[in-house]
């Protein structure tokens, strides 16, 4: 069964909206575990935009499972990141105006900027994964940095309109997936999963982590932190 790492952004989502103190995130990732969460993600943007650099101080300190940060592969993150030492570091794409990540990272192109980052939090004994799209190109590149695992990106896959497409996208994950095991990669997976469409997603060969966020925490605002996640437990445990 997958590891579920519960991604609490949107607590702090909700908390920045009114630049109060409340919803915590802190609170949240608390609960999470309660409910049997396996990791806790969070991601600091480079606008801070949802969870603020206490927030992670915090749950560097609180957080019994495995602590996931991610964030953009830049050097004021990176410095950020050597002084926390989370136990992973998920490298993202980052870009101001996008209401969420929008697609994996291009290691291909930024090869070079990637690499110094992965080379300082591997030297750090960090676990690196990289959040990239469903690409033999990307694999292999993310394979030469010799990171950890690579997580790959299922917006597509979520947000296909027919069932044809939707398996069209299943299928492509599922062989990306098969590539980067063949490379001796820790497959994870993430992005648009939600109660409906996370068991496909979860059956696939090798996937050993699942990251989800706004289908949880959606969810949670009805049902309570605990009760939700122990219900996306329970769906990927099949």
């Amino acid at each position: 069964m997958p590891m579920l790492g519960v991604n609490i952004d949107h607590v702090a989502t909700i908390r920045q909206a009114r630049r109060a103190i409340e919803p915590d995130p802190v609170w949240a990732a608390t609960l999470a575990e309660l409910g049997g969460a396996d990791g806790i993600t969070l991601h600091l943007r480079e606008d801070r935009r949802h969870i603020q650099d206490r927030d992670l101080r915090i749950m560097k300190e609180t957080v019994q499972v495995k602590l996931n940060l991610e964030m953009a592969a830049e050097d004021a993150m990176t410095k950020i990141a050597l002084e926390v030492l989370p136990g992973q570091v998920t490298l993202v794409p980052e870009k101001r105006e996008e209401l969420t990540t929008e697609g994996g990272l291009d290691v291909v192109k930024n090869y070079d900027r990637v690499a110094r980052c992965v080379e300082q939090l591997l030297n750090a004994n960090i676990e690196v994964s990289l959040f990239i799209d469903a690409d033999e190109k990307q694999i292999r590149a993310a394979d030469k940095l010799q990171v950890h695992a690579v997580e790959l990106h299922t917006g597509r896959y979520a947000d296909a309109k027919t069932p044809d497409e939707q398996l069209k996208e299943l299928n492509a994950i599922a062989s990306a997936g098969e590539v980067a095991l063949d490379h001796g990669l820790l497959l994870h997976m993430g992005h648009g999963l939600t109660y409906r469409n996370v068991v496909p997603i979860a059956e696939i060969n090798g996937v050993s982590e699942l990251n989800i966020g706004h289908s949880i925490i959606s969810r949670a605002v009805m049902v309570g932190m605990e009760r939700a996640v122990r219900e996306m437990k329970q769906l990927i445990a099949g």
